[in-house]
Order: C-alpha cells, then structure tokens, then sequence
C-alpha cells in the first residue's frame, strides 16, 4: 500500500476490501465492547484548515479506541497560518512531532503537496472540491454491510456532483467494482469532465445515466447517495441561490422505492432530506457515520503497519 491515502488510486480492489474486512473486525473496538491498544504510543496529528464535525471526530475516536492519542490544529485563526506560515513549513513541523496525519484543506491539491513534504503518512479528509478517499471507504463499508457486496448495484448520487468531492471519490470506487451509476444534478452542478473520464472498470466503461429527475430514479436504485448544495464553494452566491433547495427527498418520495434501498448522505444535511425519512428503514446516514470510526481505524492501522487480529 502507498505511504499516504490521497485519493482512491492509492488503494487497488483487493486493498479496499481488504480494509474493509478490517473495519468489520473492529467493529466491537469501535462500540467500546472491547479494548485492542493497538496504537497504544502513536500520535495522529488532526491538521483541519476547514470546519469538520464528522471527520474530525470520528478520527479523534479512532486513534483513542485503538490507544493511541491526538493533537489537532485547533482554531484556524489562533494557528501560525494567520501570520503566514506555509502548509509545507506546518506540515513539516508536524512530520517532527507525530506519527501519522489527517489533513483537510480548502485548497484542492493540498494532500498531495503535504504528503510530498512529510516522511509520516498523510490521511487526505478532504482537499476542496477535490477528494475525500476515507469517507468513500465508510461509504463502501456502508454499502457492504447492506447487501454483502459491492459489483453490480445501481446508484444514485444527487445533488452538488461538481463541487462535492465525496462523490468526486466514490463514484471512482464503485466504477471499479462495476457499479451502475446515475447522477443527479443541474447542469450547474454535474459530475466534472475529468471525473467522468476515469470512470472504467478494468479498463471498460460502465452504465452512466445523467439527468436531473431524482424522483424518476428512485424505484431503480439500490443505493441514494444525497449531497448537500455546497454553498461555501460557489463563487457567486446569485449562482448559488438558483439551486439552492432544487431537490428535497422525503419519505413519501420512497413509495415505490426497492426494500433493501438505502439512503446515504455524507452530512451535515440541510433540508435535502426531510425528517421523516430517518424514521424509513431507507435511513442509512447515521449509521454511515458511525462506520467512519472503523473504516479510519482500519486505515490508520494498515499505514501504521499494525495487523489487526484475526478471530478464531
């Protein structure tokens, strides 16, 4: 496996699913019914230039349910970034004082210039309108959990497919396993070129469906993938405005929706999911959230070079 996890191409099929057979075995660690020190004496250095709740914490929690402990940034603005200092000379003090690190950034690009600057291993937590590799590896642990396999479903991604790079990310992984796709958006918001280009699975292309109906799409998919419209990236907020609130998903939507569907959304939602639909055995998104734990344990074990014991 490569040093640092920047974008899913750091990861071939069998490591993903190799972490995520990891993840499920930490799955008691995560729920605090059992104690694995496995990290007793590692540092994870929680570097977030950007707001997080989610990802933030959920890497806190996995380095302390596995020993370990954590020094995080902390207030952007009382940071030395507010009298100058670079990502690479910050970076390059953290690679002094920890063991691994987890890096969100606004500036799309800035995982790989600090995994190029530091010696320790660098977790990409988001890079602007770039990627997110580990919430695709709780997303893919979500959907395996759900159906018992990845190849061959039907999804649905919905909403900022341009700016979001949660989807930028999981629509690259689940191409590999051969996964049809549908994305969901105003033509404001659709997938980026660059992204659809990549979208193979050993080397053939997959189904893509592209059109902004949501509600046309529902009783075909196995899995909702829900996004919020970003509006901290929108360079003209009249541009924003205009989208803002476009699709609203609620549980009488779900109707004639499969069984086994499910619901996802990377959070925080604003109100493109009504209330009513947590409620819907569809609801899928806090348990989502939940598994970042696992899937980030798993990740920092596997960079760390620390194996996860096996059961009987």
């Amino acid at each position: 496996m490569n040093k640092d996890l920047i974008t899913m191409d750091d990861l071939t099929n069998e490591e993903i699913l190799s972490l995520l057979d990891d993840a499920d075995r930490l799955l008691p660690v995560a729920h605090g019914e059992e104690y694995l020190p496995l990290l007793q004496g590692k540092l994870l250095a929680n570097m977030f230039f950007e707001p997080s709740t989610r990802t933030r914490m959920s890497f806190e929690t996995a380095m302390k349910r596995l020993g370990g402990d954590v020094v995080n940034l902390g207030d952007v603005k009382a940071s030395s970034a507010v009298k100058g200092e670079t990502l690479y000379d910050t970076m390059r003090m953290v690679d002094g004082y920890c063991d691994i690190a987890a890096l969100r950034h606004p500036r799309q690009g800035a995982a790989q210039y600090a995994g190029d600057a530091c010696s320790i291993s660098i977790m990409n937590g988001g890079d602007g309108a770039g990627h997110h590799p580990t919430q695709t590896l709780l997303d893919l642990f979500t959907i395996r959990q759900a159906f018992g396999r990845l190849d061959g479903l039907k999804v649905a991604m919905v909403g900022d497919l341009r700016y979001g790079r949660t989807v930028h990310s999981l629509s690259h992984a689940l191409a590999r396993f051969g996964c049809e796709l549908t994305f969901i958006s105003p033509s404001q918001l659709s997938m980026p070129e660059e992204i659809f280009e990549n979208l193979t699975c050993d080397g053939e292309e997959i189904e893509i469906t592209v059109t902004e109906d949501l509600l046309g799409a529902i009783p075909e998919a196995d899995v909702i993938y829900m996004t919020r419209i970003q509006k901290e990236r929108f360079p003209d907020e009249d541009e924003y405005t205009k989208v803002a609130g476009i699709y609203k998903l609620s549980a009488d939507d779900l109707v004639g929706a499969k069984g086994e569907m499910i619901i996802l959304h990377p959070l925080p939602r604003v109100d493109e999911i009504h209330p009513d639909v947590d409620a819907t055995r569809h609801a899928r998104y806090f348990e989502q959230a939940f598994n970042g734990v696992v899937a980030r344990m798993a990740l920092m074990c596997r960079l760390l070079g620390v194996a996860i014991p096996r059961g009987d």
